[in-house]
C-alpha cells in the first residue's frame, strides 16, 4: 500500500501546525500515513544541521515567534506559547506512538491529540497519567500502549527511526516522503498531496553534493 512516510518528534511545533492538514491530505489521497517518531535534535546532529539548540537567538525568534503565530493562523492551530515542559524527555510519548503502530492502531489522531495537547495545553508529554488521558480523549486505551512505551521492541524501532531519517537526510520535523521524494516542513503539505498523485520529475534528494 502506498503511503506518506512522516518522521517528526512528538513535540514539534511545526508537525503540530501542520498535523489536521496531513490527515487530511491522507484522506484525500488514500495514502496512510506511516508514523516515524524520531529524536529530531540527535537526526540533526548526526547529518551535521545546526540542532535547535545551537540555532543563534534572532532565529528562534523568528522561527518560534512570528512565523509560527501566522502558521498557527493559517491552519487553525492555536498556540499557547512554548510550552513549559518542552525539553523534557520524549522517549515516552515517542515510544507510545511506536506502541500503537506496532499494536495495529490507526494512530493519526493520537498524534495529533498529542502534538495539539503539548503546543495548546502545555502537556507534559513526560508524563504517564498526562498521556494516558490524551489517549482515552481519541478513544484508545492507553494501558498496553504506555507499557509499550519503552520495551525492547519500541526502543529498537525508536533507534531504527533515527537511523533512517539521518541516512536519508531528514532536515528536521516534520519531514515527509512520498515515494521516496523529500519534503521538509510543514509548509511543503501541498506539494506532498500533488507528489501523492503524480510524481515530480527530476532526480530524488540524496544528500550528495553533485555539481
Amino acid at each position: 500500500m502506498a503511503v506518506i512516510e512522516y518522521f517528526y518528534s512528538a513535540h514539534s511545533a511545526y508537525a503540530y501546525l501542520g498535523a489536521a492538514e496531513l490527515i487530511a491530505v491522507s484522506e484525500r489521497t488514500g495514502r496512510a500515513i506511516e508514523h516515524r517518531p524520531m529524536d529530531v535534535n540527535l537526526v540533526m546532529e548526526t547529518t551535521g544541521l545546526a540542532s535547535f539548540r545551537e540555532m543563534p537567538p534572532i532565529r528562534k525568534q523568528y522561527f518560534f515567534n512570528r512565523e509560527l503565530m501566522r502558521w498557527a493562523e493559517i491552519r487553525n492551530a492555536p498556540v499557547g506559547g512554548r510550552p513549559t515542559h518542552h525539553d523534557n524527555p520524549l522517549d515516552l510519548s515517542n515510544g507510545m506512538l511506536i506502541a500503537g503502530q506496532q499494536q495495529g492502531h490507526n494512530i493519526d489522531r493520537l498524534s495529533h491529540a498529542i502534538l495539539e495537547a503539548h503546543w495548546r495545553y502545555d502537556a507534559d508529554l513526560a508524563d504517564r497519567d498526562t498521556l494516558a488521558k490524551i489517549a482515552e480523549a481519541v478513544e484508545l486505551d492507553p494501558a498496553p500502549l504506555l507499557e509499550a512505551a519503552l520495551s525492547p521492541e519500541v526502543v529498537s524501532a525508536y533507534h531504527a527511526n533515527n537511523e533512517e531519517a539521518a541516512a536519508r537526510w531528514a532536515m528536521g520535523s516534520p519531514t515527509y516522503f512520498v515515494d521516496g521524494d523529500m519534503f521538509y516542513g510543514q509548509d511543503r503539505l501541498d506539494q506532498v498531496e500533488r507528489a501523492c498523485a503524480k510524481a515530480f520529475s527530476g532526480p530524488l534528494f540524496d544528500g550528495g553534493l553533485k555539481t
